[in-house]
């Protein structure tokens, strides 16, 4: 059963999606590739991982932790979930670019390294935001592109990370 809540944050409220006891997906209210059918979904505050979540969101916000202990269940394909599963491994406060994780995908896979943009396409349906660290992606020229949950977040998600606070 697929239970869900909404959570305020600082940088807007953001809805939860629970299946079994993993975390599925969590997106800004309104960010593209948020799921639109969700008639099924059962509010459920008190659903024990959308509990620790809403508490590991409040610590991260308020920069106690930049790191989160969940179980997670993303659903993509298995390139996605390859991709998905590399941006856990970027360290809070630091970032790395699309070019650059396309050959780390490479190197866990086939040895192909894909494009940067096939790579940009798979963190920009990542349906666990925060929690599995999309911002921490950026262009060729460390710029900031391409966050689904737009890129005012993401330089806030970014400071907030360098102990600069939330801008």
């Amino acid at each position: 059963m697929k239970r869900t809540c909404r959570i305020e944050t600082p940088l807007g409220e953001m809805i939860a999606l629970a299946e079994g006891d993993a975390l599925c997906g969590l997106w800004f209210v309104g960010q593209k590739y948020a799921p639109h059918d969700t008639a099924e979904w059962t509010p459920d505050r008190d659903h024990p991982v959308l509990a620790d979540l809403r508490r590991q969101l409040a610590d991260y916000f308020a920069g106690r932790s930049a790191s989160f202990d969940l179980p997670l269940a993303p659903r993509g394909t298995p390139f996605q979930t390859a991709v998905w599963a590399l941006l856990r491994t970027i360290p809070p406060g630091s970032i790395v670019t699309y070019g650059a994780l396309a050959r780390q995908v490479a190197a866990k896979r086939d040895g192909r390294v894909p494009s940067a943009q096939a790579v940009g396409g798979a963190v920009g349906h990542n349906p666990i935001s925060i929690v599995i660290p999309c911002h921490r992606v950026v262009g060729a020229d460390d710029s900031l592109t391409g966050y689904a949950g737009g890129l005012d977040r993401k330089a806030a998600l970014l400071a907030l990370e360098k102990g600069l606070g939330l801008t």
